[in-house]
């Protein structure tokens, strides 16, 4: 897809500030520090269009960019941060409630028009936050896509395991695949576009999982 434009608009705090004007929303959701701001930079081609920190829970706002005057790229808040304290971790959930309920307060209101990109440390593997988010998430009237990140990190012979474990640890559908990528490399960008583009041109359809074939 080529990018004309990609524009910061606003950091939301609470429900009244989200933005709510009909266009789809591809929204990035992970563990703290699993590289959400970094891939989304690389897939838009911009350097620091979105925040990166070395240092865990930097997002703690729901941060909305303009793509092309046509979508929006979501950064959400990153799970699972040890070191935050209980009122803030809260805090976070609350909001992130708050981002998935529609307008009118029912949760997934607005789900034909947001995909939600789950990053995985491809590294890592799926730990069991990510599983309690997924199944959350799952549970939600939204299109979901699974992305493996820093897969880079990995070695080539431990790929395939590495994947068919995150698979195995989040239970995913036979409809549903991981895909690997990396904000370094640029590996599964193409694949990653692809389940946007998916996305996009059946918006308009019953919210389901988007697969890579």
């Amino acid at each position: 897809m080529r990018i004309d434009s990609a524009e910061f608009v606003l950091s939301a705090a609470q429900r009244a500030q989200f933005v709510r004007d009909g266009l789809p929303e591809i929204a990035f959701v992970g563990r703290s520090n699993v590289g959400k701001s970094s891939l989304m930079n690389r897939l838009l081609g911009r350097k620091g269009l979105a925040r990166t920190s070395r240092s865990p829970g930097r997002t703690r706002l729901v941060n909305y960019f303009a793509i092309n005057r046509r979508f929006y790229f979501v950064d959400l808040p990153g799970y699972g941060f040890a070191r935050a304290s209980k009122v803030e971790r809260q805090r976070w959930a609350h909001l992130m409630n708050e981002y998935f309920e529609g307008a009118d307060g029912e949760s997934g209101g607005a789900g034909a028009d947001r995909l939600l990109i789950q990053l995985i440390d491809g590294k890592v593997g799926a730990t069991a936050l990510d599983l309690q988010a997924f199944e959350y998430f799952a549970s939600l009237d939204v299109n979901l896509l699974v992305v493996a990140t820093k897969i880079d990190k990995v070695s080539s012979s431990r790929r395939s395991r590495s994947l068919k474990a995150i698979r195995s640890s989040l239970g995913l559908a036979d409809d549903l695949d991981v895909v690997p990528c990396s904000a370094v490399s640029g590996e599964g960008v193409k694949q990653v576009w692809q389940g946007i583009s998916v996305f996009l041109g059946n918006r308009h359809g019953k919210p389901q999982p988007v697969g890579m074939t």
